[in-house]
């Protein structure tokens, strides 16, 4: 069996950049609190999601194993602030990672380089990459239309774009193919969107220094690449 004491290869630059992300998340909290006003009843759970969120992002874009943990945390809170907002496609999406994770944590342990914490990524094809954007832009629309028609869902078209994709991302992530980055690029986006139409600004900080993040992860990506997936 695999000895779980491996070398830690985080740098300076990346401490630096984590405590960026959780120094933005917790002067968010306090604006929200104290400053806009804009308080809601998840906001002190919306604040330690975002705490537990950043440091999973930050470790997955150095490909590094240790994100599962802070990730489970993360999904388990957003999931219930989701639930608490009407964001029902979201909530059932935190479900998803949530399963997922357990098998991402043993696929990511099984592709671990020597001696490292680092995953070793590997790349899809552009007919790979052409097939599922178009599936994952028609079964979005369907979904927000359902949506729409038959639950009291919030934002019913947003929410399904920002969830529909996010099942492909997840999947991309787990089996740790680099362009699932371009992917949460996206939906981080529209999660800004998302969250600052619902009032919660804790959230807001957190994807939008998640896109800051998805940016550095496909730059980072790209130097633990393998060979291409034909």
């Amino acid at each position: 069996m695999k000895s779980l004491r491996r070398k830690n290869q985080l740098n300076s630059y990346f401490w630096i950049f984590l405590l960026s992300g959780l120094s933005i998340q917790v002067v968010a909290f306090f604006l929200a609190k104290y400053v806009v006003t804009s308080e809601t009843p998840t906001t002190w759970l919306s604040l330690l999601s975002g705490l537990f969120g950043i440091s999973a992002v930050v470790l997955c874009s150095h490909g590094n194993i240790w994100f599962y943990l802070f990730g489970f945390i993360q999904t388990v809170t957003a999931g219930i602030i989701c639930y608490m907002n009407g964001l029902y496609a979201n909530f059932g999406l935190n479900i998803f990672y949530l399963i997922t994770e357990f098998y991402g944590l043993w696929v990511w342990y099984h592709r671990l380089q020597t001696n490292s914490n680092e995953v070793q990524t590997r790349s899809l094809s552009h007919k790979a990459l052409l097939v599922l954007g178009t599936l994952t832009i028609i079964i979005s629309i369907a979904v927000g239309a359902l949506m729409k028609h038959f639950t009291n869902d919030a934002q019913p078209y947003l929410d399904a774009f920002s969830t529909v994709p996010a099942i492909a991302a997840q999947l991309l992530m787990i089996l740790a193919f680099s362009e699932h980055w371009y992917i949460w690029l996206a939906i981080d986006v529209l999660q800004v969107v998302l969250w600052a139409r619902a009032g919660d600004w804790c959230m807001t900080a957190q994807y939008a220094f998640w896109c800051i993040n998805a940016t550095y992860g496909i730059i980072n990506w790209k130097k633990l690449n393998g060979a291409p997936q034909k």
